[in-house]
């Protein structure tokens, strides 16, 4: 199996349902050797198959192996700032909420063990740069999530979260509206428990 036929398979994908996702997935999950180049055609930015490969890259992550992430947490986290299509945003954006929700996991996991403070502030600093700009109401979703969990334990995210929510974000569409009071209320639940 090689980076071609990973190509290949990506790009006779029509589009991004549910079974057409799993097929490609299938192929990765069986050859895991795969992996290295899903994410590697992910981050050929200028490149619309890498759409297809973030697709596959965020349901590998979401519905079976988040800890092949690990190997590749420098190159993910370093990257994701240079995903440009708003379709590969979007799944970019649900892989870093999948390690944020890993990593403050109750149960002991090899993200917690493995995701470095650099590595989170990459992300952070990446989430911040999603919410300032224009995006999907997803990726505003997934981004505002992560970074709640994030500033757990960094004291100048919830701040600066809360800031960008209340002035940007709740005065846009209704789905980021309802995301961005449920986040105000958990960063409000956490201030008065510390």
């Amino acid at each position: 199996m090689s980076i071609l036929f990973l190509t290949e398979q990506l790009n006779n994908m029509e589009n991004p349902k549910r079974e057409n996702r799993q097929r490609v997935a299938n192929i990765v999950l069986e050859n895991q050797s795969l992996f290295k180049d899903l994410i590697a055609i992910t981050f050929d930015v200028e490149n619309k198959i890498s759409i297809k490969a973030a697709w596959i890259l965020e349901w590998i992550c979401t519905h079976h192996q988040l800890e092949w992430m690990i190997p590749h947490l420098d190159e993910f986290t370093s990257k994701i700032a240079t995903v440009q299509f708003d379709s590969a945003i979007r799944p970019c954006a649900k892989i870093c909420e999948h390690l944020a929700v890993a990593y403050y996991s109750k149960d002991e996991n090899h993200i917690k063990r493995n995701l470095t403070f650099t590595q989170i502030d990459t992300i952070v600093e990446t989430g911040f740069d999603w919410l300032i700009t224009p995006q999907k109401i997803a990726v505003r979703a997934y981004t505002m999530t992560f970074l709640y969990l994030f500033g757990l334990e960094r004291d100048w995210i919830h701040p600066e979260l809360k800031h960008l929510i209340e002035s940007k974000i709740i005065h846009e569409s209704k789905g980021c509206k309802a995301r961005g009071k449920h986040i105000l209320t958990l960063i409000e639940k956490h201030q008065k428990s510390a």
